[in-house]
């Protein structure tokens, strides 16, 4: 059932213990950092409850195709529909079927591509709770469990929050709710109180070398590079063997800004900051994250300690010599300087002058010893 789960060998046996000891609570919140494993997990729990109480596995369970089965997830409103209408998950359920049958990992940015919205900002509305509350109110045709998988509901705007509070406050008979979340503190508190949290960790780096010798066939030393600079994510491992053209993008915008920086130019700069102002909130929220890792990199660089750094080939080329520039002087608020862009993009901010800002900052930044 948790065939495509990569390692967390220890929260499979959590969850199948709750299962063996009749311990199953009827919400249980799955979280972590992306890339971990927390849908996979989700979804061959699912299998395990469908499949309980004496029902043989079928095609329908494999297929993720079963009557009992509820998926929840963030949509965006396409110009096809009325100005009426609130969008649910049934509006998206074939390319949600083809997503999830061609792999359990995958991210917010995959989905937003496989709806056709990449620009946009996908939520969960109060249009998908009262399509759940009436889904869930039906029998289960199979006579066991009714599993509901709400994958990131702290996306859940707040008319929908405040319907599956109701849900999770007088839950319907044989229902059990899985939700995968990534920033749980975006919650209500209130639906927070309400589930069993289990904390999910990043992959070990020995479980997806492993399994990128298995699966993909590599060897030990490709194998091994790859599973260190993944960083506990079985996505980010992909992404570096398919060696996205995108990290491709974000090198050669980290390194414009940083040589612009230093040379103090302040034009160029401007240029700077309205080429990613013109690109989607998720992808400019992804290159941000991108450029905290090369920051931490280039920081842990210059300790010279190779079982510490993480970086392609092309990053480290150019961390020869730009390395020495981050230290213990300006580390943190470069850090703090980054999220703070990451917090001011995820609330629809001006995307030109956080740029803008966050350029002229690291000019001084820069220059701190």
């Amino acid at each position: 059932m948790f065939e495509q789960v990569i390692g967390q060998q220890d929260i499979q046996q959590r969850l199948m213990q709750l299962v063996s000891e009749e311990r199953l609570p009827h919400a249980l919140m799955l979280c972590g950092p992306q890339g971990c494993g927390k849908k996979a997990l989700a979804i061959g729990f699912a299998k395990v409850l469908l499949t309980a109480n004496g029902q043989k596995p079928s095609a329908m369970v494999d297929k993720l195709e079963h009557p009992d089965l509820h998926f929840t997830f963030p949509t965006i409103k396409l110009p096809s529909m009325g100005s009426d209408h609130k969008p649910v998950s049934d509006d998206f359920a074939k390319e949600w079927h083809d997503m999830v049958m061609s792999g359990y990992y995958f991210t917010m940015t995959d989905w937003l591509e496989q709806m056709g919205g990449e620009n946009q900002q996908a939520i969960i509305t109060a249009g998908e709770s009262d399509a759940l509350i009436r889904k869930l109110s039906l029998k289960s045709s199979q006579g066991g469990y009714k599993v509901s998988i709400i994958w990131l509901p702290e996306r859940m705007n707040i008319e929908c929050a405040n319907k599956i509070l109701k849900l999770l406050e007088e839950p319907p008979s044989q229902t059990i709710f899985i939700m995968v979340c990534e920033e749980p503190e975006k919650l209500l508190e209130t639906i927070r109180s309400r589930v069993q949290r289990i904390d999910v960790k990043r992959i070990d780096t020995e479980s997806i070398c492993q399994a990128l010798k298995d699966k993909r066939g590599l060897s030990d030393d490709m194998a091994l590079r790859i599973s260190r600079m993944a960083n506990g994510s079985w996505r980010q491992a992909m992404e570096l063997l398919t060696a996205d053209t995108e990290n491709e993008l974000f090198l050669d915008l980290f390194q414009a800004l940083m040589r612009l920086a230093y040379q103090r130019k302040i034009k160029e700069l401007k240029q700077w900051s309205e080429q990613l102002a013109s690109m989607g909130r998720e992808r400019q929220k992804r290159f941000l994250t991108y450029f905290l890792r090369l920051i931490r990199e280039n920081f842990m660089y210059n300790f010279r300690q190779e079982d510490l750094c993480y970086m392609s080939q092309r990053e480290e080329e150019f961390a020869r010599n730009f390395a020495r520039f981050i230290n213990e002087a300006n580390i943190l608020p470069i850090t703090e300087l980054i999220d703070r862009a990451i917090r001011d993009i995820g609330q629809n901010a001006n995307a030109k002058i956080v740029f803008f800002d966050m350029a002229l900052q690291m000019i001084v930044l820069l220059i701190q010893k």
